[in-house]
Order: C-alpha cells, then sequence, then structure tokens
C-alpha cells in the first residue's frame, strides 16, 4: 500500500509542478504585465485609459450583445433539435443522422466559417447566385450572429441531447391523465427538468462566442468585438502589450462569472431515481413539423459549408468555374504547405498522446486512490480553472512567459498550450469513466502479488479504453482546429494550419484556405472514423 501512496503522491506532484509552471506562472506575468505601463511605472494607470477610451467600450459592448444574442438564438435551435431526437417518432436514422451532422462543424476552426459565410452569402457567393440576392450584410453584427451559431450549436446540442436522455418521459403520460394541456404538459415535463441545462448551454455558448476570435478575423469588419482588440493589441500595426493585458484579464471576468453561474444553475436541475423507456404519444403532426424544421436547420447549416469542398475544385471563383485540380496539386507540391500540415499533424498526435496520460494520470489521483482530500480538491480546482481561461489569454500568458526562453515558438510550447486548454473536459471523461468501475480492483490485485502499476495497466486500463479513445479523439481534434490559444506562440518553423489560414487571409488567396481547409476536414474525419471504430471493436468485445 505503502508504494502505491508513493506512486499516486508521485503522479499528483508532477500534474501539480506541471500546471504551475504552464498555467499559474503564465496567467500571473499577465497579471502583472497589466499593472505596468510603457514607462515601466506599476498602477491602475492602464485599466484607467482603457476603460476611458471609448473603441474599447464599443468593443466590449459588441462582444456582449452579439455573444447574448448567439446564445439565444443557439438554445433554441440547439433544444428543437435534442427534443426532435428524443421526444418524437421520426426513423431512427434520421434521429441518427441528426445527432451526427449537428457536430459536423467541430471539425473544422472557426476562422474557416467566417471564410465560409463570406463566400456563401457575399455578393458573389454561392448561396448568393442560387438565391438572386444576398439574403443579409455578412459583415459585422449579423455575419458574426450566423457564425456563432454555428459554433456553438453543437456544444449546446450535446449539453441538451444529454439531458434528455435522463429526463424520465412518464411524467408527459401523467400530465396528460392529470388534465393539463399539451403546452403544460410540455412546460412541467420538457421545459421544466431542462431549465438547468438550458441556463448552462447560453452561458456555454455565450462564453465562447464572447472570447472567439476566429470568426470575427474574417468577417468582423468594423464590428470590433474584444477579441480582436485584444489581437491588434498584441500583434498589430503598433503592438502594446500592457494594453493587450488588460484586455486578457477583462476577458477573464465573464468567464469566471460564467463558472460561479453554471454552479448555480445546478440546483435546478432534476434528479430521479431511475428513469423509464416509455412509449411516446402518437402524434403524426408533431414528427412531421419537428423533423421537418430539423431538417431544414440542419441544411441551413451545412449548406455554408459547401464551399468549402467545391471552390478547391474550381479554377477562380466565381468567374472561371471550370472543374480543376490545380489548388489540389499545388497544395501538395508545395513543400512549406507540406510541412505545415505535418506541423499541424506533429501537434496534434503529440497532444492527444501526453494530454491523455496527463488526463488519465490526473483522474487516477482523484477517482481510484486514498490520497488526501486536499490533493484531489487542487486537480479539481485545476480543472475548474481551465474553464475560465479563454484560449486567447492562455495564448497570450505563454508569450509573456516564455519570450526570450529556448521554449519559444516551439512545437513543444504549441502541444503544451493545447493540452493545458483542452483539459478539462478529457479529464472529467476520465474521472467519470474510473469512478463507475470496481473501487476493491487494486486492493484484490496486490492480495495476489501484483503490483499497483501492473494492475492499472493490466486491469483499469482495458476497462477504460473506450473513454481513452474518446479522449485521444477529442484532444486531436480540438488540437487540429484551434487558433486563438497558439496564434501568439508559433513561428515560422512551427506554423500550423489554422495560423497559415490567417495568414493567408491578408493575401487573398481564398482558394488556398479552403484547400487546407478541406485536408483538415478530411483529416480529422478519417481520425474520427478510426476511433470510431476501435471504440465499436472494444464494444463488441
Amino acid at each position: 500500500m505503502l508504494k502505491k501512496e508513493k506512486e499516486i503522491k508521485a503522479i499528483f506532484i508532477f500534474i501539480a509542478v506541471l500546471f504551475f509552471m504552464f498555467l499559474a506562472l503564465p496567467v500571473f506575468f499577465v497579471l502583472i504585465r497589466s499593472f505596468q505601463t510603457d514607462s515601466g511605472s506599476v498602477g491602475f494607470a492602464q485599466y484607467v485609459k482603457m476603460f476611458s477610451s471609448k473603441g474599447f467600450m464599443t468593443a466590449l459592448w459588441h462582444s456582449f450583445a452579439v455573444a447574448g444574442t448567439s446564445g439565444f438564438v443557439t438554445v433554441i435551435l440547439a433544444f428543437i433539435l435534442a427534443y426532435t431526437v428524443n421526444n418524437t417518432d421520426i426513423h431512427p436514422k434520421l434521429k441518427s443522422a441528426i445527432s451526427v451532422l449537428t457536430v459536423f462543424p467541430m471539425l473544422l476552426p472557426t476562422i474557416t466559417y467566417g471564410f465560409a459565410i463570406i463566400y456563401s452569402f457575399g455578393k458573389e457567393g454561392l448561396i448568393t447566385k442560387l438565391l438572386g440576392f444576398a439574403p443579409f450584410e455578412i459583415y459585422g453584427f449579423k455575419g458574426l450572429v450566423m457564425g456563432y451559431v454555428i459554433y456553438t450549436l453543437p456544444i449546446a446540442f450535446l449539453l441538451i441531447n444529454n439531458t434528455f436522455q435522463y429526463i424520465d418521459k412518464r411524467f408527459v403520460i401523467v400530465s396528460r391523465i392529470m388534465g393539463d394541456s399539451k403546452l403544460d404538459t410540455f412546460l412541467i415535463a420538457c421545459v421544466r427538468p431542462m431549465i438547468g441545462t438550458l441556463g448552462a448551454a447560453f452561458i456555454q455558448s455565450f462564453f465562447l462566442s464572447f472570447t472567439d476570435y476566429g470568426i470575427p478575423a474574417a468577417i468582423g469588419g468594423e464590428f470590433n468585438v474584444i477579441a480582436t482588440t485584444l489581437y491588434n493589441e498584441m500583434l498589430g500595426s503598433v503592438p502594446n502589450f500592457s494594453n493587450g493585458a488588460v484586455v486578457a484579464i477583462v476577458m477573464l471576468v465573464p468567464s469566471a462569472l460564467s463558472i460561479l453561474l453554471l454552479n448555480y444553475l445546478e440546483k435546478f436541475n432534476f434528479r430521479y431515481n431511475k428513469t423509464t423507456e416509455t412509449e411516446l404519444e402518437k402524434n403524426i403532426f408533431r414528427d412531421i413539423v419537428l423533423g421537418a424544421l430539423s431538417v431544414i436547420i440542419l441544411i441551413c447549416v451545412l449548406s455554408v459549408f459547401l464551399v468549402i469542398v467545391i471552390i478547391p475544385f474550381v479554377e477562380m471563383w466565381p468567374y472561371k468555374l471550370r472543374f480543376s485540380l490545380s489548388h489540389i496539386t499545388s497544395l501538395f507540391t508545395d513543400s512549406s504547405m507540406l510541412n505545415i500540415y505535418i506541423n499541424s499533424l506533429t501537434a496534434a498526435v503529440l497532444t492527444a498522446v501526453f494530454g491523455t496520460l496527463i488526463a488519465y494520470g490526473a483522474a487516477l489521483v482523484t477517482s481510484r486512490s486514498k490520497i488526501s482530500n486536499k490533493c484531489k480538491q487542487v486537480i479539481e480546482s485545476i480543472a475548474l480553472v481551465i474553464n475560465t481561461i479563454p484560449g486567447m489569454v492562455l495564448g497570450i500568458a505563454f508569450m509573456f512567459a516564455f519570450s526570450g526562453t529556448p521554449l519559444r515558438n516551439s512545437m513543444f510550447l504549441i502541444v503544451m498550450c493545447n493540452i493545458i486548454h483542452f483539459f478539462s473536459t478529457p479529464y472529467l471523461m476520465m474521472k467519470n469513466s474510473l469512478s463507475k468501475m470496481n473501487e476493491s480492483w487494486e486492493t484484490t490485485a496486490m492480495l495476489m502479488g501484483d503490483s499497483w502499476v501492473k494492475t492499472i495497466i493490466r486491469v483499469v486500463t482495458p476497462n477504460a479504453e473506450y473513454t481513452i479513445l474518446e479522449v485521444l479523439s477529442y484532444y486531436f481534434v480540438n488540437a487540429m482546429v484551434t487558433i486563438s490559444a497558439i496564434i501568439f506562440i508559433v513561428g515560422a518553423h512551427t506554423m500550423v494550419i489554422t495560423t497559415k489560414i490567417k495568414e493567408l487571409q491578408h493575401y487573398a488567396k481564398f482558394d488556398d484556405i479552403f484547400a487546407l481547409s478541406l485536408l483538415l476536414l478530411i483529416t480529422n474525419l478519417a481520425v474520427k472514423g478510426i476511433f470510431a471504430l476501435l471504440s465499436k471493436r472494444k464494444k463488441e468485445n
């Protein structure tokens, strides 16, 4: 037992030191820098300067307005899709299609969304040409709302869909027997148990929209938001790191408030002793209307991405519409582009492997050990804090902390940034999986002479294999599509696809942008397919 405790403590110490070096210290550097002026004096001068700036306050208001609007719209659409999947009698294959296609946008970087919207709804856009008119102004508020809705819809859907699966449908029947109207039944048996989750979905959508850089970088136009303000302060024509640090700290405030609100909303979540599979009341009108609505929502979302699979195969959009493979061939014959693709794959694979190991180790400490509650609380706090730190703030923190060191612009730093940035969800996935396993496995194995390490490798790990595959997939895909966290720390030799897309924007090379986006999409689909196949085999075994 003593040896096991030493091994667990060693894992805990490693994780604690890792997050101190690559989370606490970098964020501390940002905080300190926000109180420094260019002249070297220390105080609140930078905060006063920023909050008295009309441009900053306008950008801050824009961020709240567009994030709030998109969050509201996203929750409504996600609720319709999740309700259709769980509370209608439409064909099972259509339900599966809705569930799969709704999360499709997660396989692409957000900066691509903006360019896809431009080439779909711009004056010469694909959908504009099909309709014969431009349906709305894409630059500014409307374009950002559309982009943010597409971006946050998968997350909101996953949250709401998951909760729907734990709602007991018997309450619908009870409500109808009691004489309630269909509207009252809907509100009592469906909406009321979902209040906590709906609130959480809105907060998550708001937070993701408020802190995203990719979409406003493409279609923000003159409609400045806080994310573009932060980028301009840090990497604009006249960089001001002190101003950038102030903006970064300001971005942390709504992030921290979102965690407090999520904790508050927990009390609205229903807890059923058990749920029972109940046959739904037959209602053809409901099924047709909701099925059609869900299909329309998905068509509207996915049609935006049609240009990604069309434009790379067109000679010159929209002037020469002949089929051509020139953009694809130039992509694979350009050594610099291939190096960038290899960089992305390298970063994603290393992030997936080492991120999974770290998340697994952290979960072992909190769910499979007798280590003190204080130590467990440290890891729980780390996971909670990371959820409050936007990717851009983390990227700037790394930039401040490691500038001038051998780690500057290195692949190691990019991988560490990705591992820290996406840690919370993989950790919670692993923790939930390990917590459900028999607590006596390690003790039994030790009584039979096996060491703790052998028990973890031979017994615990095989039983957690399905979750490990999910975590690997999660880390890989997110590492491939992220831009906000790493845009400040990549260098010329470590540039990845998402940051190259941002660079190509300056040269208006949209053909190359869509070719790279298509390559990224195919890669993520292939990896997701491989992990899905491995997971299926694991389930069958």
